[in-house]
């Protein structure tokens, strides 16, 4: 194995084993350093003497191993009496990372719902778990909530010194807690589905790895919290969404859009699951939940034989039902985009530049691609192509930005 394969286990590895690592060691910063070093060692043996047959185990035992001689070093200068319990928890024996025997029975999901303590704000909440236990770049979270990643990374600071200093314990909590923490437990989940569907940057437009780790922990949640609604809507929207994976881009990574997708290649199996979902989630008592709306509007693209046959004015329908439950930006761009659908290019505009003048989208690469292509529509060439200009100096996914580029060059 070279060091590029286990830079490739490193991905895949790392949010799990860093899980571990805080449940046993209690601190963020200590399970961070113990994490890189468990790492640094493996680059350094495996070479030589193969890969481990269960590398996780490995990687959690050596991360735990550093994490005592830290600790026992800051022991020769302070012996403190907490520090030295700690070290004894620490050297109790472990089990192995997928032998949990908890009712949450993942480390991952039990992180997840430690971090959405209800002492941080949701955004702290949400930002901390993407960066620390689902192993997201700052980059990536950042772009996630339409923020500067100066001022992500400082967040993050902020809500791990609010976890130190208050002395929010990691622990999971009991199941009458478990409802507090429900919201940002949906939000972590989804926005890791939402960088494995389409990256914030990088070479490739999807991590299979990444959504399908987001469908696992849904499905671990409604495991341990069956019948919710919301948990059922997200789901669906993951599982509606994902059955296209295959038809989303070419064998040369480049992206296919959603009208010249072979429909051919979506998984019918999630498709099937997810409308059951979805329709659970809208037959639940009370007012609909923002996960199961967006599942609807999966479903009708799902339902649809091929693209102009998608029931356009119910989909405007319900980004607008989504924009009373949800108002965000986002919503409303998406809702513009299919606004063009039914009233056309120029009322789509409209909405637009609406939008654009309050620019809460002002660093967001959507707002100018769309803009660019109701442009082109209309036949407003020049236009159009300052607007796709001003796309590709935002975007960073590499696919998106070949799509961009090639749009620019068949304006005429």
């Amino acid at each position: 194995m070279d060091v590029g394969d286990i830079g490739q286990l490193f991905r895949h590895e790392a949010g799990r084993v860093l899980a571990t690592l805080i449940r046993l060691v209690g601190d963020f910063e200590l399970a961070e350093e113990a994490l890189q070093e468990a790492f640094t060692a493996a680059i350094e043996q495996w070479p030589a003497v193969g890969v481990p047959s269960n590398a996780r185990a490995w990687l959690v035992n050596v991360g735990r191993n550093k994490a005592i001689d830290r600790l026992r070093r800051q022991i020769l200068f302070r012996a403190k009496s907490r520090d030295l319990k700690h070290e004894a928890a620490l050297l109790a024996p472990v089990a192995q990372p997928d032998a949990d025997q908890d009712a949450f029975g993942d480390d991952i999901l039990r992180l997840i719902f430690t971090c959405c303590h209800p002492a941080l704000n949701i955004e702290a909440q949400v930002a901390l778990t993407l960066r620390a236990v689902c192993g997201l770049t700052t980059e990536a979270v950042a772009r996630a909530f339409l923020i500067s990643e100066e001022t992500m990374a400082q967040r993050v600071v902020r809500a791990k010194k609010k976890i130190r200093h208050a002395r929010i314990p990691y622990e999971t909590p009991a199941p009458p807690m478990l409802d507090e923490r429900i919201d940002g437990v949906l939000a972590v989940i989804y926005l890791v589905f939402n960088e494995g569907y389409a990256g914030t940057s990088g070479a490739d437009l999807m991590r299979e790895d990444l959504s399908r780790e987001a469908i696992r922990l849904g499905r671990l949640l409604d495991g341990l919290l069956p019948g919710r609604a919301a948990i059922n809507g997200l789901l669906a929207l993951m599982l509606l969404h994902d059955a296209r994976r295959a038809a989303r881009a070419t064998p040369a990574g480049d992206i296919v859009l959603l009208e010249d997708q072979d429909r051919s290649l979506w998984d019918p199996i999630q498709i099937g699951e997810g409308l059951t979902r979805v329709e659970l989630a809208l037959r639940a008592p009370g007012r609909p939940n923002a996960y199961a709306v967006q599942a609807a509007i999966a479903a009708l693209h799902a339902r649809a034989v091929h693209y102009e046959a998608t029931d356009w004015p119910q989909i405007v329908g319900l980004y607008e039902v989504l924009l009373r439950l949800h108002p965000s930006p986002i919503v409303e761009l998406n809702h513009a985009a299919a606004v063009s659908m039914v009233d056309g290019p120029s009322r789509s505009l409209d909405l637009l530049d609406a939008l654009a003048a309050r620019r809460t989208l002002a660093d967001y690469h959507l707002l100018p691609a769309v803009r660019a292509d109701l442009l082109r529509r209309l036949g407003r060439c020049e236009e159009a192509k300052e607007a796709y200009r001003a796309a590709l100096a935002l975007a960073k996914l590499e696919p998106e930005r070949r799509l961009l580029t090639r749009r620019l060059a068949e304006i005429k």
